[in-house]
């Protein structure tokens, strides 16, 4: 991707022109961003979706699979530790160590001092597999983002960082506006 192409109008700023004809009152500066951002992780799915499905695994898989090999020696971590790190439920990461035993990536092991403990460990096979995925996902990534320096690429990074953060904290003011009960609270 040249500097040419990159100042061409694109189909947010053409969504963003019909907006400001049709309704010039409102402030559409956030689609430029997010509707870019939403229309990039789209494209982003479907290119790094072709290298999982050579594997035959998912993202989700993919996650659980990348975390437990950068756990280190043994490749092992509990399911409710694997769920604090994916921010996902337990029941959640149980389904997808299901689903990762019965294809042969993972094997469940109790805590011989602590019989209570399973953990989720790589097998040999998981671990081949893990280490081919993640040197085809990062020469993916740095494919597709070839038409960035290394300079724009860090300050996206540090933007998108931001970015991230502006999000977390919307997030928590709509969660103080939610008002406190269900459906059936009484209202103040």
């Amino acid at each position: 991707m040249g500097r040419r192409a990159a100042d061409r109008p694109d189909t947010v700023d053409l969504i963003i022109d019909q907006w400001r004809r049709e309704r010039p009152d409102v402030d559409t500066s956030g689609l430029a961003v997010l509707g870019r951002l939403h229309r990039g992780f789209l494209r982003y799915s479907t290119l790094i979706g072709e290298v999982f499905d050579r594997h035959g695994i998912n993202m989700a898989a993919f996650d659980v699979l990348a975390t437990l090999l950068r756990s280190g020696p043994p490749y092992r971590r509990t399911a409710g530790e694997l769920a604090g790190i994916s921010l996902l439920s337990t029941g959640g990461v149980t389904l997808r160590l299901d689903r990762l035993e019965k294809a042969g990536l993972i094997v469940r092991e109790r805590d011989p001092d602590d019989r209570r403990v399973v953990y989720a460990r790589l097998t040999e096979k998981g671990l081949e597999l893990t280490n081919a995925v993640v040197t085809e996902h990062f020469a993916n990534e740095r494919r597709m983002l070839a038409g960035l320096s290394e300079t724009e690429r860090h300050r996206l990074a540090r933007l998108l960082g931001l970015l991230e953060r502006s999000l977390e904290q919307a997030e928590a003011e709509s969660r103080a506006r939610e008002p406190a009960g269900g459906i059936d609270a009484e209202p103040a």
